[in-house]
């Protein structure tokens, strides 16, 4: 049998990390590592990087025909197990929902929420006993604010469908996992909108120390995880507050991220150096 480990939003970040870690923690036991982005180049430093076999696929996961693919490839292998799914592709954009590009919200909830409905379904019939399917969700999915509304139902919908398929999975020797960080120092804040910075009010987290929760707590079955503790009083803050409070304090941080935002770009305008007052910071 053909033990192959499927990731997507492989080519940076923490996909690149989840090559990188399962690579050095399942090496020997797992036969190719499926490398998906967009990015060929990258791709191919994924692989060079690698002790596994890995398989490159330059997939767009906006594009539903990617999904075509991925299935073709698993349908050729004569004994496949997809003894990993690790769906990390995703972005985000932060700021007035309503002056946000319709297209550019519509993409985010395809690769946010049906890319990972879809690698999941092509995955299942190749699982067995010892599988596990990790799903990057966010603290965001617990932060349903003003500015950031659209990417938190992105990740709600991640971390609720994750949370049911593990206790779907009860018995089988297979495992799902929701892994919600706060925000991270990758490119994810690359193109992320005008109010970027909220999304990073919370503090950061190292993409190493995330991977390596993440894995350990899939390993143990757990169909959750919050990667960083002080989080958890986040999680339940938000449970108690009324609603109208934290939309409140929502308001007032989208509104100085983007005041803060259009500064620098003023400043950068002038030829002037800005220097960002400091925040807290989240993802």
């Amino acid at each position: 049998m053909k033990s192959i480990a499927i990731v997507t939003g492989a080519t940076s970040g923490v996909g690149r990390e989840f090559c990188r870690q399962l690579d050095g923690t399942y090496y020997g036991r797992i036969d190719e590592i499926w490398a998906i982005g967009r990015d060929e180049d990258a791709l191919a430093e994924v692989r060079r990087a690698l002790y596994a076999p890995v398989r490159t696929f330059a997939l767009d996961l906006r594009d539903p025909h990617s999904f075509g693919v991925l299935r073709s490839a698993l349908a050729a292998e004569e004994d496949a197990c997809v003894s990993w799914l690790v769906n990390s592709a995703g972005f985000g954009w932060f700021g007035l929902e309503t002056q946000a590009d319709p297209s550019l919200m519509v993409d985010m909830v395809r690769v946010n929420c049906l890319a990972v409905v879809e690698t999941i379904g092509l995955a299942l019939p190749y699982v067995q006993p010892g599988s596990r399917i990790v799903n990057m969700s966010s603290v965001a999915a617990f932060l349903p604010l003003p500015g950031m509304g659209m990417y938190a139902a992105t990740k709600r919908f991640v971390l609720d469908v994750t949370r049911v398929l593990n206790d779907e999975l009860e018995g089988t020797g297979v495992h799902a996992c929701a892994v919600c960080p706060k925000a991270l120092n990758t490119g994810f804040w690359k193109d992320a909108g005008q109010a970027a910075s909220m999304g990073r009010m919370l503090g950061e987290e190292s993409v190493y120390d995330v991977v390596r929760k993440a894995i350990d707590a899939v390993e143990a079955g757990r169909g959750r995880v919050i990667t960083s503790p002080d989080m958890h009083v986040v999680n339940v803050a938000m449970k108690l507050l009324p609603y109208g409070l934290t939309s409140a304090i929502g308001k007032a941080a989208l509104h100085a991220s983007i005041r803060a935002s259009e500064a620098q770009e003023e400043a950068e305008r002038g030829g002037a150096t800005y220097a960002a007052p400091e925040v807290g910071e989240r993802a």
